[in-house]
């Protein structure tokens, strides 16, 4: 009897063994290719705007560290804003036309840029290089096309709102609207693999509840209560966070198609925003 319990524990402990290092093994892995779980590029182009019967301008413009990055410009109604639009973390440009043409039938002048890995931009994503990618985005609107601060909307959706958020807190623009995003990647990661020491591990953190702390201009937060990527608690937790003047727009549908399943609330939301702050 002695003897199989002794057996049994030499086989329960190398069972242990075995998970325990392949536990390691799997949390070395997340954590030197975590980049590969947050940015999923894509660098061919699907359509351009004139397909779409836009007209625009092709853009290729620098950051401050000399990497090239490609955006559309769409003129708006002569005396409207401008949306400066900061994409999520997947595809390209060319897979947010619908959202061009959303902006622009509101009359909204659109700059649409890829992050550095995206589309026909240079380099690799990371985290310090989209916020200088964004930034050089704001740098050519002011000065290439000589826009006020006040004129220009800063969109940012999912991943984008990280972004969207720490160029606002650096400039102030017109406005700031914040979509469908998350509180930080350490959020996110703590509710997808729970199972992981994520505060120990991350490189990214993409902390949109601290940078909108500091975001001087009128703030719109929108979310959906069907989001199943981004938890609707995030949102208000962001909305939260933020200062005054600020709005939260609730709309339906889920977290990429929320804003075509919901266009109205949408775009009576976000032009009541503009018109009323």
């Amino acid at each position: 009897m002695k003897r199989e319990l002794k057996d049994i524990f030499y086989v329960v402990k190398y069972i242990a063994g075995i998970l325990a290092a392949a536990y390691v093994v799997f949390v070395a892995v997340t954590f030197i290719f975590q980049k590969d779980f947050i940015y999923f590029p894509k660098r061919e182009l699907i359509i351009t705007p004139e397909k779409t019967g836009l007209p625009y301008e092709d853009v290729f413009f620098e950051t401050t560290g000399g990497i090239k990055l490609n955006g559309w410009f769409v003129a708006g109604v002569p005396g409207e804003k401008t949306v400066l639009f900061c994409h999520g973390n997947a595809d390209n440009i060319s897979y947010f036309l619908d959202e061009v043409k959303q902006f622009n039938g509101m009359g909204f002048g659109v700059f649409i840029f890829d992050y550095r890995g995206y589309g026909r931009s240079g380099g690799k994503p990371c985290e310090a290089g989209t916020y200088l990618d964004a930034e050089a985005a704001w740098n050519w609107l002011t000065c290439r096309k000589r826009l006020l601060p006040a004129d220009i909307i800063v969109v940012g959706r999912s991943l984008g709102g990280a972004v969207a958020s720490h160029l606002a807190a650096e400039h102030k623009p017109g406005f700031l609207s914040v979509e469908s995003a998350f509180t930080s990647i350490e959020d996110m990661s703590r509710i997808k693999y729970p199972f992981l020491p994520v505060k120990y591990l991350l490189k990214y953190h993409y902390r949109t509840v601290e940078h909108i702390r500091n975001v001087r201009c009128p703030v719109l937060v929108v979310h959906s209560r069907e989001d199943k990527e981004v938890p609707f608690s995030q949102g208000l937790r962001i909305f939260q966070a933020a200062n005054n003047p600020k709005e939260f727009l609730e709309i339906k549908g889920g977290h990429r198609d929320g804003f075509s399943a919901s266009p109205e609330i949408y775009r009576k939301g976000l032009i009541s925003f503009i018109r009323t702050n």
